[in-house]
């Protein structure tokens, strides 16, 4: 059974950093492409970024120059490092698996920036 579990969330200010991390087990994680979503109160959830098996990244460009996608195959982990945080980056972040004709989602993470 394929688990994903995200660390990291919590209370920062605007303009500090925080790093997510995504913790995958019950799958080879190195040959799928992950992702991480968000969801803030009253929106729809959006995806932030993605990061294929072979490492190549795409970002939505809320977050461009700001957000940094990264995975460690040794690990089974994914991260997203967080810079430069905005109130409105306030949100539920999920890690997401894709897999062939499936998607797994972790439990998500909370993520408030205060101004």
């Amino acid at each position: 059974q394929v688990q994903l579990v995200e660390s990291g969330g919590g209370l920062v200010q605007a303009g500090g950093s925080l790093r997510l991390s995504c913790a995958a087990s019950g799958t080879i994680f190195s040959s799928k492409t992950m992702a991480w979503y968000r969801q803030a109160p009253g929106k729809e959830r959006e995806l932030v970024a993605t990061i294929t098996s072979g490492g190549a990244t795409n970002y939505a460009d809320s977050i461009k120059g700001r957000f940094t996608i990264s995975r460690e195959n040794a690990k089974n982990t994914m991260y997203l490092q967080m810079s430069s945080l905005k109130p409105e980056d306030t949100a539920i972040y999920y890690c997401n698996l894709k897999g062939v004709g499936y998607s797994i989602w972790g439990q998500g993470t909370q993520v408030t920036v205060s101004s």
